[in-house]
């Protein structure tokens, strides 16, 4: 059976919303629908993936089953970093490629499964009102969560990295295998990061000889002075965005591969 079948199937076959049993729902904050003017309180808990129903409301994207087959193979790796976002009620808010995912993983992979999910206990974190009721809400808090990643330090994102080579993930270099998964536009998409950035993380993990002290000295000097010109006041205007976001990319890329050593 091929992706898009199985995610068809996997969709199909799931339980909606008004076939979960309450009691099996973890604890609310509040069971009371709040009015979109007040913020939803949120925990954090698990459901079994069977619990977490279809959105109350129409998707805003539809599922690419390219992403989703991308997914099922990170699950497989490092299981969920992001967990699912459901409404009191178990209804789906944000992560539908994610769920999609992991109805794949536990159909075609059960050993990943029991790894990651023992007991089927999947990650959600709930916000406690109905979807149903508020649709506004729901869209923003989709909105909100399906723009929002992890702040990965550079150690976390070679961590990530380790476990992705074991798996046999890695770059594109001379004479690789063609079709050989990628490493870097796999972190990209789970940590959120531009290629140039992940490519300096990385790049740390070979920055071990040691330096000489007049290259000390020569990138203290471009260090302070890339400083000196990201707070620039001239750099406030609309004009200058572009600018702006170069110079923090820079800079991170150089405070990510640590002291001068």
């Amino acid at each position: 059976m091929d992706l898009t079948a199985l995610v068809t199937t996997a969709k199909a076959n799931k339980p909606t919303s008004q076939s979960k049993s309450k009691e099996n729902l973890p604890t609310v904050v509040s069971a009371k629908t709040q009015v979109s003017s007040q913020p939803a309180q949120e925990i954090k808990g698990t459901l079994k993936l069977e619990q977490i129903g279809d959105r109350a409301n129409p998707d805003t994207r539809p599922l690419d089953p390219v992403h989703v087959k991308e997914l099922t193979e990170s699950l497989a790796i490092v299981g969920l970093i992001q967990p699912l976002v459901v409404d009191q009620k178990g209804r789906l808010l944000a992560g539908g490629h994610r769920r999609a995912a992991l109805l794949i993983l536990k159909e075609t992979q059960p050993e990943a499964w029991k790894q990651f999910f023992p007991q089927d206990a999947v990650p959600v974190r709930m916000f406690n009102f109905d979807s149903a009721a508020d649709a506004e809400r729901a869209l923003q808090i989709e909105t909100t969560e399906n723009e929002k990643r992890l702040d990965y330090t550079p150690e976390q994102v070679r961590a990530l990295a380790d476990r992705f080579r074991e798996a046999g993930y890695a770059d594109k270099r001379g004479g690789q295998v063609q079709g050989a998964k990628q490493l870097t536009p796999t972190l990209m998409e789970i940590v959120g990061k531009s290629r140039r950035t992940i490519k300096a993380y990385l790049a740390a993990e070979d920055t071990k000889a040691p330096k000489t002290p007049a290259y000390k000295t020569a990138r203290s000097k471009a260090l302070r002075a890339i400083e000196a010109l990201a707070r620039h006041p001239d750099l406030k205007g609309e004009a200058w965005q572009q600018d702006r976001k170069w110079l923090k990319e820079i800079l991170t890329e150089l405070h990510s591969v640590g002291p001068e050593s």
